[in-house]
C-alpha cells in the first residue's frame, strides 16, 4: 500500500507548481520533500517526475496516482464532517477566503451570527481575489471561498470544488458628474460612449473583472483611457466621487449604504455578478461549513432588505 503522506506530497506539488512551495506551505525543507517523493517513487515502480528545465512535472502514471489521493482525501474529509457532526459543540478553526466587497458587506454579519451560534468555533478570514483563492482552496489552505462570476465569463469548475449560491449583485456604470442633457440620458450603450474620452478605473489586467469591463467598453465602440487599476473597489468609489475616473460598481460596495455618485444602467444581460461560495467536495456537509453557508446566506438576505435602490437612472436609461 502507498504511503499517504508521500501521495499528499505528490498532491501538493500539483496544485502548487514547485518543490519549494511546497516545501514552503508545509514548512518542510525542499530537500525533505524531493527525498519523500524519491521514496514514493520507488514504492510505486516508476518515474513519477521528469525534468522541465529548472522545474518538473508530474508524469502520466502521477496524474493517475493524484486522482485516487484525491478521492481519498475526500473520503477522509467526510470522515471529518461525520465526526465533528456527532459532537454536541461545534470546535474547531474554520478557514474563509474571501473578496473584498463581499469581506465587508456580508462576512462581518455572518462572523456575528457564527459568534452567536457557535461561541467555540474560531473563524479565521482572509482578504483573496478568486483568481488566486480557489487554487488555494483545492490546495488545502482555505476551507470555504467567497467568490464571484461576472457575466459572459464563466470560470471553470474543478470537479473536486462545489459551488452554492449566494446573491446576485447589481452592477452599475458610474458617472463621475451628473448627466444634464447629455448621450449619457438615451441608453446604457450611450451612456458608455459619452465616457470614452474621460478617465477610467479598472481592476488590473487578467483579472476576470477587467475583462468584463473591457468587454463592455469596446462592445459601446471605443478602448477605455484606463488611468487606475486596482482590486480596490472602495478606491474606484472614492475616484468616482472625486470626479477623477469612471467606473464600474457593484451594490455591494455601499455594503446598504444610498449609492453616492450617479449611475446608470448597463446593457441588457450585463447588469448583475453572481456571488458564491465554493468548498471541497467532502467539506460541504462538514458542520463548520454548512454554519458558515448558513451564516452567510442570512447575512445575504439581510443585506437585500436593508439595501435602497439606486438612484434614479437617466430619464430615458432603460
Amino acid at each position: 500500500m502507498y504511503d499517504l503522506h508521500r501521495l499528499r506530497l505528490l498532491r501538493e506539488l500539483k496544485h502548487r507548481g514547485t518543490l519549494a512551495a511546497v516545501a514552503t506551505a508545509l514548512t518542510y525543507a525542499p530537500s525533505s520533500v524531493s527525498q519523500q517523493l524519491s521514496l514514493l517513487e520507488t514504492e510505486v515502480g516508476v518515474p513519477l517526475l521528469e525534468p522541465v528545465g529548472r522545474r518538473v512535472r508530474l508524469t502520466v502514471q502521477a496524474e493517475i496516482l493524484v486522482a485516487h489521493t484525491e478521492a481519498v482525501l475526500e473520503r477522509l474529509e467526510r470522515a471529518e464532517a461525520e465526526i465533528a457532526t456527532s459532537l454536541t459543540e461545534l470546535t474547531g478553526t474554520l478557514r474563509i477566503a474571501s473578496f473584498q466587497t463581499a469581506a465587508l458587506a456580508l462576512v462581518p454579519t455572518a462572523l456575528g451570527l457564527l459568534r452567536e451560534e457557535h461561541p467555540r468555533l474560531r473563524v479565521h478570514v482572509t482578504h483573496r481575489e478568486p483568481e488566486l483563492a480557489l487554487p488555494a482552496l483545492q490546495a488545502r489552505d482555505f476551507d470555504l471561498v467567497l467568490a464571484e462570476e461576472y457575466p459572459g465569463n464563466p470560470k471553470p469548475r474543478p470537479a473536486e470544488l462545489e459551488q452554492e449560491d449566494l446573491l446576485d449583485d447589481p452592477l452599475h456604470l458610474a458617472l463621475p458628474q451628473q448627466p444634464t442633457g447629455t448621450p449619457a440620458a438615451e441608453s446604457p450603450t450611450a451612456a458608455l460612449r459619452s465616457l470614452a474620452d474621460r478617465p477610467w478605473g479598472m481592476e488590473p489586467e487578467g483579472t476576470p473583472a477587467r475583462h468584463w469591463a473591457m468587454t463592455l467598453c469596446r462592445n459601446a465602440g471605443f478602448e477605455p483611457d484606463v488611468h487606475f487599476e486596482t482590486t480596490d473597489l472602495l478606491l474606484h468609489l472614492r475616484l468616482v466621487e472625486q470626479r477623477h475616473a469612471a467606473a464600474f460598481l457593484p451594490d455591494l460596495v455601499w455594503n446598504g449604504r444610498s449609492p453616492t455618485v450617479p449611475l446608470c444602467r448597463l446593457p441588457d444581460g450585463q447588469r448583475t455578478r453572481r456571488v458564491f461560495t465554493v468548498v471541497r467536495r467532502g467539506s460541504d456537509r462538514h458542520p463548520a461549513v454548512l454554519a458558515c453557508r448558513d451564516a452567510l446566506r442570512r447575512a445575504a438576505t439581510l443585506h437585500r432588505r436593508t439595501t435602497p435602490p439606486p438612484p434614479s437612472s437617466p430619464e430615458k436609461n432603460r
